[in-house]
Formats: structure tokens, C-alpha cells, sequence
């Protein structure tokens, strides 16, 4: 009980009374019943859509129907409609820029009862799929017989007749395998599809989906109505697929009438409850701000569609200059959050240009600030960047056959929106460009291009990015350096709102694009036991703990209470050094060393007025590897990296990890639900003040220390560091 008070003292400080207040009285209105009442279990037949539109509209189906295509508000993609251009036409401005065959693949797959969980695997499920159920024929993550997420044998416990209120989303089963199919992201696909083949089971499949899904999601029924962020990312997607298939031949009037009637329902849920969302502090108040801007905006007959509009409007304004730091770093401290929001904004952006209803210019720069920020990050030869922060798989607009990890096709989409211009050489991440810009800009060479800079394989053309160098994003909390062939990102930061992970002093080093010290990423949110979120503890991250305990107070799954504050004391063009008050009254402090030729040097100095357990922690992409006392070396392609590990002035002891089974050791995780095995690395010493150091270079280079002196050796130079004081 005491640590409860405890906890929500903590919270009140760092959140607000307001924040207390709101959701004690949430907590009231769901144990007692009130909002049950307030939003009642009801049939799609008991509300028509007669009572959804305004008096003016038809609402007899046909012509309802009628009415709809030709007052429709502006959407992307009209050049591909059928009426304003051939099957020809329409299929060549898809086919020669990216691998449609791929498309129809995957399409097919859909149609045939296999959905892509998290934007990664295909599993086979069924079509239509069961909505509330995760099929016993599914394959869990790659760990399931070790993590113990159950299977569902009918209805995993979340009833398809209760109340959205009364189901837990923190139950036996992980519901976002509930979530995932119901998201309806497999929209896109069959869109993307039906542009390259114009073949009519594309948008039959999109109805029969829709149709069924309705049949077993009554209103506010179920799972599926718990969450207003799902609720909106469906309806983007449900969006997306009514605008490209309203004019196929196989789109008939009832289905358009019964479409607008589900659409109503659902936007309904989500206002009247967004005062939940921005409770959140969190991307759920973009994400239902963006549902009810987009619905007011699109579906203009509805009775309560100005109230949405102008509410989700507003509130996506705000949001973006709540959420979007000035340096164009982001308030969740997490780059698939991150991705995520600027999904929606640029969607929004667009959208918004289309129909002659602009956001602010305040808006656009917060989210150009964000683009270039993330351009920083990235490696523009894979498209890969760090994992930071928490990863739930979201990729809310899969328009190409890019990877989950590829960051090309929103930077891409970014850029020509916010700038005009693109900021790599053409490619597959140039298909949201094409979908959400239209063809006539993908259609222009890129005359720009020659004066581009070739940065690896890929030459990055906008003049607009700035890479090389330094950099600190102290919003964030986010710096760089770099070297000739690699760079360090650090993280340390004074907490502006809720972190994800317990991450002060993390570092990600990146060498000759081998992302060799890496972030553990996140894995599962609901796992049982040591794999409930357990990838965003301290543990798990390139730092130091103290005594085996987080820098912060885990108080939930995703709630962090006594925020450790981080503070940047140097950075220089090759050297960084932080600090962190996490573990009070003991002081760690942090030191950076870009070195001659691509050689790294990190220094950790623990200091306490009593002997502690200090255990310092490297997790290393999987590689081949071979140990040979505090060091490890590890193969990488044909370079051999090495990893030595010391301590100056007393005894440690070092170890080597490679996924172990009984715990978080030695795992990351670059797509949710599923792990892969990496190195860990732990030095631990017990003593009042421990100096730690870690060498990355290659395999012959040597370190030996002297008291206080490290002395480094490479076939091209030899480096004495002095680390007194």
C-alpha cells in the first residue's frame, strides 16, 4: 500500500493534478459502470443510417450511393480512378517503378487467409479471419513455448458480447494479436494490388472483410472497440480502400450505404471517449484526433461531422506542438512512435492541401523539424535506424515492399512534402510518394539528383540533409558523433514527459554500417514473467546498473515514476560526456571517445560513499564470436570487430551471453513478437568507485592500462589516454 501512495505521488508530480484527477474519475466511470451507459451496447440495425446523416442527404441506398460519388471530398489518387483513366494507363503508372509482382504476391496471400503481423510474418489465419481469437493454427512468436503467450482455444478470455469497458488489455493473451488483423493494414496491399491488375477479387475480398467484420463487432462490442487508437487506424485504412474501390464494378450501393453507417459508429466511439486519449500524453491523442479530423473531413454528411473535423483539428495542432520538441525530436521518446505520428501528419498535410483546408504553418515546420532530425539517424544505404525506445510494430501506411525497418519511405514521403524535393534517388520507397502526391510527381526525373552526394550506396540528393559531423537534439535527448566510417548515438536526457525505456546513457555504435553495439528493442508488451515489456529495463540497454536495479521506477507495464534526469556536461566533435542521477546517491558519468580510424573508447565512472554491485552492459549484433578473457571478438562479413571490456584500479568479472533461455540476456527484437539472439556482454565489479572502460576496434588492435593510463595500438598508431581524475 505504501509503495502504491508512493507511486501515485510520483505520478501527480511528474503528470499533474489534472492528470490525478481525470483519471480517478475515469477509473470511476469504468468499476462503476457509468460509461457503459454513456456509450451502450447497441445493432448496427438499431441506428440506420438514417440517423447518421444530415437532413438534406438521401438515405434510401441507391441513392445514398449516388449521392456519395458525386459529392465524395477530394482524396488521394484520383488520376487512377477508372473513369478518368484506362486500364492501361492506370496499370502502367505502377508497373517499371517498383516490383509489382510482389504486390499481387502478397495479395494473394491475404486472400487466401495469411495477414502479416507486424509488418514482418505472414501466418496463416483464415479469410475472413476469426476478430476476436488468436488461431491455435497461428506460430507465436518465435519464443512462445518460452514466454508463455497463450494461444486462444475459442475467445482467449476477451468475450465478444461484453462491453469494450469491461475487457482487460492486460490479460492472458497479448491483445494486440487480437489488434493486429483488426487494424485492416492488409487494405493496402489489396489497393496497391488492384492498381497493377485491375482484377475485381481485390476489391470483392475488401468487402467481404468489411461486411464480416461488422457481423462480429456489433458497436462498442468486444475487444475491438476497447482502444480509440485502433479504432482510427482502421478507419484509415477502411478509408483508403472505399476511395480506390467505390467506382468497381464489383462495389455495390448497399455496400457503400452499410459502409458509411459502420464509419459513423466507429467515429462516434472514439469522440466520445477522447478524453481518454489525451489523458495519454501519447500518440493515442494524435492517432483519434486524426480518425476524427479525417472523418469530418471526408464524410461531410454526417451529422456530427463539423464537430469532428474542428475537434481533430484542433487537437492535432496542439498535439504537434506538445509532442514535436523544437529540434524535431519527439515526446515518446521512440523512433516507431515517431514514424507513427509523422505517418498521420503528413497524411493529414496532404489531405488537408487536397480539399483546400490546410494546417498551420506552425504544424508543416514542426514536422519538417522531424523529418530532418530522423535524417540524421538514418543509414541511407539500408534505411535502417537504432531502435529507440518502444517498438509495437506500428507501420500505420504500408505502401511499399520496403522492410518494417526501412525509414526510406517515410523520410522520402517527408521530405517531398515538406520540401518539394526528395531526399534519396528513386527506389521502391518512392511508392507512398506516389499514392499520397499522385503520379504526376513520381513521373518527373529527378533532374536534381546531380548535384546529390554519395554517401555509400546511396546517394542522398536533397540539399536539404545535413549528415556528417556532430549532433545534439538535447529536447530529445538524443547526440551524435561521428567518425570517417561510423558514428555513436547516445542517449541521455532531462525528461520532458513519459519514458519508455530506462535507457540514461545508452549508446548504439554503428561501423562500417554494422550496428554493432545495438538496443534490445522491445519484443512483447504482455508477455508472462521476465518477458512483461522486460526489454525497456535498464538491463537490457548499453549502460550501467546499480544493485540490478532499473535508473527509474517501473510502476507498470509503461508507466516510469522518479524520472532520472541525464545531463550533458561536454560534446565536442569526437568526444561526449553525460550524467545521470538514477541511482542516487551513487553518480554515473559517461565518456565518448571517437578515436583515430574508426576506433571507439567509452569510459563509465561509477562513484558511491559504499561498495555497490556495478554491472556494466553491451548487447552486440549477432556475429560469430570468439572470447579471450575481457574481450571478445566477433565476425562481421569479412572484418573482425573487437570488444575489450576493463576496469581500472580493482577486480571484475567479465562474461559472455548468446540468447539465453531463462532470461532477457544475450536477446534483440527488431520486429514486435519476435526475438533473435545477440551477444551480451557483462563486466561487474563490487566496490565504492569503479572505473570502467570499453575498447571497440579491430581484431589485432591491443589496450593494455597503467594505473590510470589506457594505451591503444593499431597497425597505424599508438595513443596513450590519461584518465586521472
Amino acid at each position: 500500500m505504501l509503495n502504491r501512495i508512493k507511486t501515485l505521488a510520483s505520478l501527480s508530480l511528474e503528470l499533474g493534478l489534472r492528470w490525478s484527477a481525470f483519471r480517478l474519475a475515469y477509473a470511476f466511470r469504468l468499476h462503476s459502470g457509468l460509461i457503459r451507459l454513456q456509450m451502450p451496447l447497441y445493432k448496427w440495425t438499431d441506428r440506420p443510417l438514417a440517423a447518421w446523416l444530415k437532413k438534406n442527404i438521401p438515405t434510401e441506398s441507391t441513392a445514398y450511393a449516388e449521392w456519395r460519388k458525386a459529392n465524395a471530398p477530394k482524396f488521394f489518387f484520383d488520376s487512377l480512378r477508372p473513369e478518368r483513366s484506362d486500364e492501361r494507363s492506370s496499370r502502367r503508372a505502377v508497373e517499371g517503378r517498383w516490383n509489382t509482382q510482389t504486390i499481387i504476391t502478397e495479395a494473394d496471400r491475404i486472400l487466401n487467409g495469411e495477414i502479416k503481423f507486424f509488418s514482418h510474418e505472414y501466418h496463416q489465419v483464415s479469410f475472413p479471419p476469426n476478430w476476436h481469437q488468436i488461431s491455435a493454427s497461428l506460430p507465436m512468436p518465435s519464443s512462445a513455448s518460452d514466454v508463455n503467450v497463450k494461444r486462444a482455444a475459442g475467445d482467449s478470455g476477451l468475450s465478444k458480447v461484453k462491453h469494450w469497458s469491461q475487457i482487460s488489455d492486460d490479460g492472458e493473451v497479448d491483445i494486440k494479436f487480437i489488434w493486429e488483423p483488426n487494424r485492416f493494414a492488409f487494405v493496402y496491399t489489396l489497393v496497391r494490388a488492384y492498381a497493377a491488375t485491375k482484377d475485381e477479387k481485390y476489391p470483392q475480398a475488401f468487402w467481404a472483410l468489411i461486411s464480416d467484420w461488422a457481423e462480429h463487432n456489433p458497436p462498442n462490442t468486444g475487444a475491438n472497440w476497447k482502444d480509440g487508437q485502433e479504432i482510427a487506424l482502421r478507419l484509415m485504412a477502411w478509408i483508403f480502400g472505399f476511395y480506390a474501390f467505390i467506382h468497381s464494378p464489383s462495389t455495390t450501393q448497399l455496400q457503400i450505404t452499410q459502409f458509411t453507417n459502420y464509419l459513423a459508429a466507429q467515429a462516434e466511439r472514439i469522440y466520445k471517449n477522447i478524453g481518454y486519449a489525451i489523458s495519454t500524453r501519447s500518440n493515442h491523442t494524435i492517432s483519434e484526433a486524426f480518425g476524427l479530423w479525417m472523418v469530418g473531413l471526408l464524410f461531410p454528411e454526417l451529422n456530427d461531422s463539423e464537430k469532428y473535423f474542428y475537434l481533430g483539428k484542433k487537437l492535432l495542432e496542439e498535439e504537434a506542438a506538445k509532442q514535436i520538441f523544437p529540434d524535431g525530436s519527439y515526446a515518446m521518446y521512440s523512433l516507431n512512435y515517431h514514424r507513427f505520428i509523422l505517418h498521420l501528419y503528413l497524411y493529414a498535410i496532404q489531405l488537408g492541401e487536397l480539399n483546400q483546408l490546410p494546417f498551420t504553418n506552425y504544424l508543416k515546420t514542426s514536422i519538417s523539424n522531424s523529418i530532418q532530425y530522423l535524417s540524421r539517424l538514418i543509414d541511407p544505404s539500408t534505411g535502417q535506424m537504432p531502435v529507440y525506445g518502444s517498438n509495437d510494430g506500428a507501420l500505420v501506411l504500408p505502401l511499399s515492399n520496403c522492410d518494417f525497418t526501412d525509414y526510406r519511405p517515410l523520410l522520402q514521403l517527408g521530405s517531398v512534402i515538406t520540401t518539394g524535393e526528395r531526399m534519396f534517388e528513386s527506389g521502391e520507397w518512392d511508392e507512398d510518394v506516389f499514392w499520397l502526391c499522385g503520379e504526376e510527381f513520381t513521373a518527373k526525373d529527378a533532374k536534381k539528383e546531380e548535384r546529390g552526394k554519395n554517401l555509400g550506396d546511396l546517394r542522398v540528393i536533397s540539399p536539404h540533409y545535413e549528415g556528417g559531423g556532430e549532433a545534439s537534439f538535447p529536447d530529445g535527448g538524443t547526440y551524435i558523433l561521428r567518425a570517417t566510417n561510423s558514428r555513436a548515438i547516445i542517449h541521455c536526457t532531462d525528461y520532458r514527459s513519459r519514458p519508455s525505456h530506462a535507457d540514461q546513457l545508452h549508446v548504439d555504435l554503428l561501423i562500417h554500417g554494422h550496428n554493432i553495439a545495438c538496443d534490445a528493442g522491445t519484443y512483447l508488451y504482455s508477455g508472462e514473467g521476465i518477458w512483461r515489456n522486460g526489454l525497456a529495463r535498464t538491463s537490457a540497454h548499453n549502460t550501467v546498473t546499480v544493485d540490478g536495479k532499473d535508473q527509474m521506477t517501473l510502476a507498470s507495464r509503461f508507466t516510469w515514476t522518479d524520472w532520472a534526469k541525464g545531463k550533458v556536461l561536454q560534446q565536442g566533435e569526437n568526444i561526449w560526456v553525460g550524467e545521470h542521477d538514477g541511482y542516487k546517491p551513487v553518480t554515473h558519468k559517461r565518456m565518448v571517445m571517437a578515436l583515430e580510424g574508426d576506433r571507439w573508447l567509452v569510459i563509465d565512472h561509477l562513484d558511491a560513499n559504499e561498495p555497490h554491485q556495478y554491472i556494466l552492459h553491451w548487447l552486440l549484433s549477432d556475429a560469430p564470436f570468439t572470447e579471450n578473457k575481457n574481450s571478445i571478438h566477433l565476425k562481421y562479413e569479412s572484418s573482425v570487430y573487437k570488444v575489450q571490456t576493463g576496469l581500472l584500479g580493482g577486480e571484475a568479472k567479465f562474461s559472455t551471453v548468446r540468447a539465453d533461455p531463462n532470461s532477457t540476456r544475450g536477446w534483440r527484437s527488431r520486429y514486435y513478437g519476435h526475438k533473435e539472439p545477440a551477444v551480451s556482454l557483462l563486466l561487474e565489479a563490487d566496490q565504492a568507485h569503479a572505473i570502467f572502460w570499453t575498447f571497440f576496434g579491430l581484431g589485432n588492435d591491443s589496450i593494455e592500462t597503467h594505473g590510470n593510463l589506457i594505451n591503444i595500438s593499431t597497425e597505424r598508431w599508438r595513443r596513450e589516454i590519461n584518465l586521472a581524475g
